[in-house]
């Protein structure tokens, strides 16, 4: 196995700028991080790790990019993964080299597998089992009559059989739902999604499995429960209060705001049904109070875009980012955490990715600008090059082999 050396860059390592360093990699794996010698040429480059988008769904046309819910239902899930496959290596040419799908299906455990073993190229998918109720959020997603949909848990024993079930098939965490949702159909946000007893058998299957469990939340009363229940991540986290945050801030607790979807719903971009773009106008009044406010008061936001390849790309998560800090009032360099280092803790990953690390995988992004100093540099049109698995998956890198 050949080894790989960049040298002259200036690397910021998912905490801190390193400087002028020379970084060696074999295989996935990074071997060293080094300062490089006195003389070396600066290539006025960066170095940067690859982002970590902790909530997208990659279930979804990647030819036609158009909101049609007939197609996840006439389409073969062996077909399925293949568009999931697309998405994927889309979002890791643009920078983005671990992702976790929220509410995947076998077909996608398998797409998990199948990267993780180099059978083909692409970034790092992690997987999540849903775990909903009937006429919950994610139930309706499927049209009301339609008699073929995803299974569904209706009392505390079926949540932790649905659980059991997913850890079986292979799924890496648990995504549950506290309230409604703004692209489901026919329900309200404010809806309540399962009771205490369920959430309650759902979190402490999971848990004794050893997967984490992420929480689709927008209202007050649902993130509650998911607190209550003792989930670990927010997802959304729209209207959560001042009481909330502070919680939050004092469990570090992740939440994925999920920003530019609803940017997009507002502007009513095409596919945007009528119900979901008045679901996400109401919510707007208090989003970005509750970015300011939970900007203040340290809640710890992470990269999570909800991509689907239709309001959101795989591809638009550095402009997420921009949205974030200029919305939640973050300096760039904690924006950028919240993208690498803390995203790849908030799913358990930091010990593989997140950082440009001596023994960590081999997930960099070369860069012009510096976009730990200005985020308006964490820019897709800046990347020069893109390693995956440390795979050249996009551009050129200047390289010594070995």
């Amino acid at each position: 196995m050949s080894t790989t050396t960049i040298t002259g860059v200036t690397v910021w390592d998912g905490e801190r700028e390193r400087g002028l360093s020379d970084v060696t990699w074999e295989g996935d794996r990074i071997l060293t991080v080094a300062p490089s010698a006195e003389g070396t040429v600066d290539t006025g480059l960066s170095l940067i790790p690859g982002l970590v988008d902790t909530h997208v769904h990659l279930d979804t046309d990647a030819v036609t990019g158009k909101a049609d819910r007939a197609w996840g239902i006439i389409t073969p899930p062996e077909e399925r993964s293949l568009h999931a496959l697309a998405h994927a290596q889309t979002a890791m040419r643009h920078g983005v080299t671990t992702l976790r799908d929220l509410a995947s299906e076998p077909a996608y455990f398998a797409l998990s597998r199948m990267l993780d073993s180099g059978v083909i190229t692409g970034p790092r998918v992690l997987t999540a089992g849903p775990v909903g109720m009937t006429a919950g959020h994610g139930d309706l997603f499927t049209p009301p009559h339609y008699p073929h949909r995803p299974p569904v848990a209706d009392s505390p024993d079926e949540c932790r059989k649905l659980v059991r079930h997913w850890a079986r098939a292979g799924a890496d965490a648990i995504k549950v739902y506290t309230s409604g949702g703004i692209l489901s159909i026919g329900d309200k946000v404010s809806w309540r999604n399962h009771t205490d007893a369920e959430l309650a058998a759902t979190v402490d299957e999971a848990h004794a499995l050893g997967m984490l469990v992420a929480a689709h939340s927008h209202s007050v009363e649902g993130i509650d429960r998911a607190l209550q229940a003792g989930v670990d991540s927010i997802e959304h986290g729209t209207a959560m209060s001042i009481a909330q945050m502070e919680i939050l801030a004092e469990r570090r607790i992740p939440v994925a705001p999920t920003l530019l979807i609803h940017v997009r719903l507002d502007a009513r971009v095409e596919g945007t049904s009528d119900e979901a773009r008045e679901k996400t106008l109401a919510l707007s009044a208090v989003r970005d109070h509750t970015l300011t406010e939970g900007g203040r008061r340290d809640v710890r936001f992470v990269l999570g875009t909800d991509a689907n390849g239709v309001f959101t790309t795989f591809g638009d998560q550095m402009e997420e980012l921009r949205i974030m800090a200029a919305r939640i009032g973050w300096d760039a360099e904690r924006t950028l955490k919240s993208g690498t280092s803390d995203a790849a803790d908030a799913i358990a990953m930091g010990q593989t990715v997140g950082r440009i690390r001596s023994g960590l995988g081999a997930d960099l992004v070369l860069m012009d600008g510096r976009p730990w100093q200005d985020i308006a540099e964490l820019d897709t049109a800046r990347i020069r090059a893109v390693v995956s698995r440390g795979r050249l998956v996009a551009g050129e890198l200047p390289t010594t082999r070995g």
